[in-house]
């Protein structure tokens, strides 16, 4: 997950410190700690020298206003570039500091006050104004496609997102409020000394408020970060999802039907990742995924990347591959496997549908002794399934090739069914979460 950060340049932060007089010193120390991490990226930050008070401080009436509109699959990647806060707060700074008093205003003093409410109001702006345009160009999670509303909670824990974008909206209205306050103090100054004094005094209550709630905007950036680099699917591209109990053998499956080297995107709440490729046929691409093992237990005991797996059959046009594994060595016992199946056979029904049977090479011989197997309550189908599997199942082998084409072969068929599916608008109803 790459980020760019604005890189502040070395000569305009000397040329800041020489002009400095009278900023306290804390403030050059935050200076000296700014970021130079990555190249500046055109457009990355929201411009704020065309951006008028006017559009901070009055809100677009509700009879201008668009309604809400549904965002489809892909808004994580349409997130700004987030500035660290630390470098929005040098960067607003040193803006405000060149700019200068009105023309024409011969007394000192009146002149000096003049300055000093220029700077806190433009400081004002150029803090504020970015925290504006975050609000605005973050979307609204109800509003998101859901399945990326299954991401978020999956990824940052549920209402994190909500609150991050709170808090930054918080530090906005206050950035605002400090700001015209000690702009107007500084517009009634007496003397010379005075107006410098408020514009000193505003200035650090201002770093005040950033090293009290700045957090949020680092928080927020570290939410940008994450969302990006979710992968994005397109709901018009049929997508061959890879289902089964933990290490069946899915991931090996997606590397055979992937076309080149599948991409790995790691979930932040997990050291294992969620491999993604695509597989073209007849000149027609198709998505493919590996998702995360489920275990035999109710909805409500699943952790998050057993939801993730849910969250795909259930918000996207899917047909499922089902890997099954017979030999007891993914560590879930056929029996367990059985369960498993039955539960999501039955919740995702409606949905296209193949059975693989993986590690067939391990099958033949000597029979496999299935340590954790109670049989105490065996009956004829689960004995049935232990020893072939699914009706109509494909019996596959990565280390033999035995039944790859055949696979092949059926996703084929499948994936074209599929698309015929999204091409006519049908959609598949989703489930209610069982037990």
């Amino acid at each position: 997950m790459v980020s760019f950060y604005l890189s502040l340049s070395q000569s305009s932060s000397a040329s800041t410190t020489k002009s400095h007089t009278f900023w306290s010193p804390s403030l050059r120390q935050c200076r000296n700690l700014q970021t130079a991490l990555s190249p500046i990226v055109s457009s990355s930050y929201l411009p704020t020298s065309y951006i008028t008070q006017k559009q901070i401080e009055i809100p677009t009436s509700p009879e201008k206003q668009s309604p809400p509109v549904q965002e489809g699959l892909g808004a994580f990647q349409k997130l700004p570039m987030v500035m660290p806060s630390i470098d929005l707060y040098a960067s607003a700074l040193r803006k405000s500091k060149r700019v200068q008093p009105t023309k024409g205003i011969a007394n000192i003093a009146k002149r000096e006050r003049n300055r000093g409410a220029k700077q806190l109001d433009a400081f004002m702006k150029e803090l504020a104004l970015p925290l504006k345009g975050y609000m605005e160009s973050f979307p609204r999670k109800k509003l998101l496609h859901p399945y990326e509303r299954s991401l978020i909670d999956l990824t940052l824990g549920d209402g994190k997102y909500e609150e991050v974008l709170g808090k930054v909206d918080v530090l906005r209205k206050k950035v605002q409020s400090v700001g015209k306050e000690h702009a107007s103090l500084c517009a009634k100054a007496l003397s010379k000394k005075e107006a410098e004094e408020r514009l000193s005094e505003g200035v650090e209550k201002l770093e005040l408020v950033f090293q009290q709630q700045g957090g949020a905007v680092d928080d927020l950036l570290t939410i940008a970060k994450v969302l990006r680099a979710m992968p994005v699917v397109d709901l018009e591209m049929p997508t061959l999802c890879l289902v089964g109990a933990p290490n069946v053998g899915k991931s090996s499956l997606v590397r055979i039907l992937s076309t080149g080297k599948p991409e790995i995107c790691n979930y932040p709440f997990t050291t294992r990742g969620i491999l993604m490729g695509h597989i073209v046929l007849n000149y027609q691409r198709f998505q493919v995924t590996d998702t995360p093992g489920l275990l035999r237990r109710c909805d409500e005991d699943r952790n998050n990347l057993e939801k993730l797996t849910l969250a795909v059959l259930t918000h996207l046009p899917t047909a499922v591959l089902y890997v099954h594994d017979l030999t007891g060595e993914c560590g879930t016992s056929p029996s367990d496997q059985f369960q498993i199946y039955k539960e999501m056979k039955e919740r995702f029904k409606d949905y296209l549908w193949i059975d693989a049977v993986s590690k067939c090479d391990l099958l033949g011989g000597s029979p496999v002794m299935y340590a954790k197997e109670d049989r105490s309550s065996d009956d004829a189908e689960i004995i049935k399934y232990r020893e072939r599997g699914p009706d109509e199942s494909i019996h596959v082998s990565v280390k033999t090739e035995q039944g790859l084409n055949e696979l092949k072969n059926k996703v084929k068929e499948v994936l074209s069914s599929e698309m015929e599916k999204i091409q006519s608008g049908e959609k598949t109803d989703q489930s209610v979460a069982t037990c």
